[in-house]
């Protein structure tokens, strides 16, 4: 499925937490990854996420589009590279 992750964590968090979401996805920007995750490969990225996570400050959001549908995405101003498949 097409997964589009969204995150806002403390500053002493955000390497260990960019780590972990670049083992998974591709960056698109600062706290925004995507790509194609399986449900077993979703469930792993939530178990590392967690684990680096202060739940009481941190907050992390997950865009899962079921297979078969396609997200269509809009950007506007400098472009980005295209993502490459990473898994």
């Amino acid at each position: 499925m097409h997964v589009i992750v969204v995150y806002d964590t403390a500053a002493e968090r955000n390497p260990r937490i960019l780590r972990t979401c670049r083992k998974y996805l591709h960056h698109v920007q600062r706290s925004v990854f995507e790509g194609q995750l399986s449900a077993a490969q979703l469930r792993r990225f939530r178990a590392a996420v967690e684990a680096v996570l202060d739940l009481s400050y941190d907050s992390v959001t997950v865009y899962s589009f079921p297979p078969g549908t396609a997200p269509v995405r809009h950007a506007w101003g400098a472009a980005e590279p295209t993502p490459t498949d990473i898994l």
